[in-house]
């Protein structure tokens, strides 16, 4: 069965198992999320569930997604998140999913925003290597070099490792093994690091490629 939930980064520590083996952790507060839509194959074409995390006041929201949630009768929500069901019958909205939706030694797949580092040159973006640092390197240590302009082919070939935008795109680490799960305190602890920073939402689902 296909599960999903949205959740928040809370940061990483440490575990241990029952050998006495330290496990590295990430903390995620997953849920409770409540069902805003559920869409099927006769309405919309296909299945899925959207999901809602994170209620705010009815001021926090614009006029259209208002009515939205009035005419569904739940709260408003700051994030939602629509996830691709295999079978919707067991959801209907106003449904609450929490951390229990998941169960320790599932393997899932995690998404999130990677931490933004702003316009950086190559050496940060895509660890290129620097000149060396002796009398008469010239200030080029950390430039990018040659671009090889010649008559051919006159030009720069597409995806050339230069300097740009480097992070704060959506990143999905996969495979990744359920820990340990706190359901009264909705948390989980996934073994290993996930994308972004702490306090940034994240989305949890069934992996897709399972070993």
């Amino acid at each position: 069965m296909i599960k999903g939930i949205i959740g928040k980064k809370i940061g990483m520590t440490q575990i241990f198992d029952e050998k006495g083996n330290v496990i590295p952790v990430t903390i995620i507060e997953a849920g409770p999320c409540t069902v805003t839509q559920v869409k099927t194959v006769d309405t919309d074409g296909y299945d899925a569930v959207q999901l809602g995390f994170v209620t705010v006041a009815d001021k926090k929201v614009n006029k259209p997604m208002k009515g939205k949630f009035a005419k569904a009768g739940v709260a408003p929500v700051k994030h939602l998140k629509e996830f691709r069901f295999d079978d919707v019958s067991g959801y209907k909205v106003g449904d609450t999913v929490t951390a229990e939706t998941f169960a320790a030694g599932e393997k899932v797949d995690v998404t999130g925003i990677t931490k933004g580092h702003g316009y950086s040159g190559t050496v940060k973006r895509w660890n290129t290597a620097i000149l060396r640092m002796t009398h008469g390197g010239g200030p080029v240590h950390r430039q990018p070099g040659s671009m090889g302009a010649n008559s051919t082919p006159s030009r720069i070939f597409k995806n050339k490792k230069m300097a740009g935008q480097y992070g704060n795109e959506q990143v999905t680490v996969q495979n990744l093994y359920v820990a340990k799960i706190d359901s009264e305190k909705n948390l989980i602890a996934v073994k290993g690091a996930i994308p972004g920073a702490r306090g940034g939402i994240v989305f949890i689902r069934n992996t897709v490629k399972s070993k």
